[in-house]
């Protein structure tokens, strides 16, 4: 019998919930172990990692290939896990995208609702015009915000609040006036605003799905501020991934939507927009919608044809209605 083989039985008793010392161990064997082909890096929330093959993973709990033995670690101690080296752990790699500077995508982890929100609420800020009042999402450290053009429709004095967490569980509101209007799509029902730089703000930028593979039955949740009701966070799952509604596909979810949640974003369980909410059925519940995410960021790789121009809000074209077709005149009389 290998060395190996002789500490397996003692490795699974200590790896049981509860026994911090126990699972200090497993990251000293860990250590050991031969780096299997496909690794991943789970940083613990205390501070320690642990480096192996994932091969399974449930809403509870993950299951780890370390090389010498398979391990259990409860999500609840996971601090982050990414294919990075130790010193970027908890950075998020950024993928390519046609417009890099503009938008994010990552490789996130799978979290809890609590925990989702409290990483990336900061990101869902409240639009507010003398009209009416929205959602929306910064997706850019330069302040760049998503919301839906009927928020903004017609108005080109906006406001934008951001909402700061404290140690309390409580926020801070920070509201900031003169937001540029960027670009518009009333096709798509979107629009790309810019809160402007503020002296010791530092915009919280959320992240794009970089698919729209969300399937009927997936987790979702929305914030926003329904009706006024500011940072307002709903769950519900996807119903239907493909609605139809005059030419162009929706997210249905059941998920709280109402008026106020215009413009904010839908995440899944890894904390990625998947949609933009924009719109429910007056007479129905939980028949929500939100535009995929396939259309944002078409619209924002072709921001240049969407440019808002403040002296000429109007794009110049109208749709004409199809001439009637006139009746037949009744032959005349003999």
């Amino acid at each position: 019998m290998t060395s190996s083989m002789r500490i397996l039985p003692t490795l699974r008793r200590l790896v049981r919930p509860g026994n911090p010392s126990g699972l200090l161990a497993v990251l000293l064997l860990a250590t050991l172990s031969t780096e299997p082909a496909r690794a991943d890096l789970i940083t613990l929330k205390s501070g320690h990692s642990v480096q192996g093959e994932i091969l399974k993973e449930t809403e509870q709990e993950i299951f780890v290939d370390i090389g010498i033995d398979v391990i259990r670690i409860p999500r609840e101690r996971i601090e982050s896990r990414s294919h990075e080296k130790p010193a970027e752990a908890d950075k998020p790699a950024d993928a390519e995208t046609d417009s890099p500077l503009l938008y994010r995508m990552a490789d996130l982890p799978v979290r809890s609702v609590k925990d989702q929100v409290a990483r990336f609420g900061e990101g869902v800020v409240l639009i507010e015009t003398p009209g009416g009042l929205g959602s929306g999402f910064i997706i850019s450290d330069r302040g760049h915000c998503v919301t839906n053009y009927h928020v903004i429709e017609r108005e080109t004095r906006i406001a934008a609040t951001i909402f700061h967490p404290q140690s309390s569980g409580e926020f801070t509101r920070q509201r900031i006036d003169d937001v540029k209007i960027v670009a518009t799509n009333p096709f798509f029902d979107l629009a790309l605003l810019q809160i402007p730089q503020q002296e010791k703000l530092k915009f919280k930028p959320v992240y794009l799905a970089r698919d729209s593979d969300q399937k009927a039955g997936d987790d979702v949740f929305a914030i926003g501020s329904p009706l006024g009701l500011e940072r307002s966070v709903s769950r519900g799952i996807v119903s239907s991934r493909n609605r139809n509604f005059e030419g162009l596909v929706y997210i249905q979810t059941t998920a709280a939507i109402n008026p106020g949640n215009s413009g904010g974003p839908l995440f899944n369980v890894r904390g990625e927009v998947v949609g933009v909410t924009n719109m429910k059925l007056t007479f129905g519940e939980n028949l929500g919608f939100a535009i995929p995410v396939m259309y944002l960021k078409h619209f924002l790789s072709n921001l240049d044809a969407f440019a808002f121009d403040r002296n000429n809000p109007n794009t110049g074209y109208r749709y004409l209605e199809a001439p009637r077709r006139q009746n037949p005149q009744p032959p005349p009389a003999d």
